[in-house]
Formats: C-alpha cells, sequence, structure tokens
C-alpha cells in the first residue's frame, strides 16, 4: 500500500469514527434524558467529540446557535467522507493492481464467507 492510499485511508476512518461518536452521544442524549450528565458513556462521548465540535465552532459564524454545532459538525464529517472516498477510489484506479487484496487475504475473505478457500483447478 502507498503512503498517499494509507494517508487516506487513515483519514477516512478517523473522519468515520468522529461521526459515530456524534451519532452515539446524539441517541445518548435522546435516551438518557436528565440525567446524561451523569452517564459515563455520554460522559465519554463528550469528551471524544469535544476537539471536533471546537473545530467546527472556530469555522462556523458566531450567528450558528452552539445547540446547532453537532448537526453542522456531522454535515462537514459527511462531505469529508465522501471526499476522502473518492479520492481513495480515484487512487486505487490510478494502480495497477486496482487495490486488489493480496491472494491470501482473498483466500481468507472466501473462508470467512463460508467457502473453503481452495480455487478448483
Amino acid at each position: 500500500m502507498t503512503l498517499d492510499l494509507l494517508l487516506v485511508t487513515i483519514a477516512k476512518a478517523l473522519v468515520e469514527l468522529a461521526g459515530l461518536f456524534i451519532v452515539g452521544q446524539g441517541f445518548l442524549y435522546a435516551l438518557a434524558g436528565e440525567k446524561r450528565e451523569s452517564n459515563l458513556f455520554y460522559q465519554i462521548f463528550k469528551i471524544v467529540t469535544r476537539p471536533v465540535y471546537r473545530v467546527v465552532r472556530a469555522i462556523t459564524p458566531r450567528v450558528v446557535d452552539d445547540r446547532h454545532v453537532p448537526w453542522v459538525a456531522l454535515m462537514i464529517l459527511f462531505w469529508l467522507w465522501v471526499l476522502f472516498t473518492f479520492l481513495k477510489i480515484d487512487l486505487c484506479a490510478a494502480r495497477e493492481d486496482r487495490c486488489l487484496p493480496a491472494p491470501e487475504q482473498a483466500a481468507t475473505a472466501r473462508i470467512a464467507a463460508g467457502g473453503d478457500g481452495f480455487t478448483p483447478l
């Protein structure tokens, strides 16, 4: 795997992770109700999403209310995910092997899918 493909894959994974943390925090916000501030998992989600919210708050105008920052962050993360997905597709299309898995990985995938991992002669 080349360095540029590796960096795009890592960035895409971090964007996905941040988006899932925001969605998880939203679910706990709705489910925990008034006791959410004493919920351990809500506090963990709050700590993990804080850097994302700070960056979004810094780039959004002051007209945007603080209660809308998570929605704006989620939309920005979605569009970043789309961008990184297209970049990864473009990088894979430019490579000669089209980012195909190694033969041993393909055999493992076939075994996991229920096959025997062997191809007939």
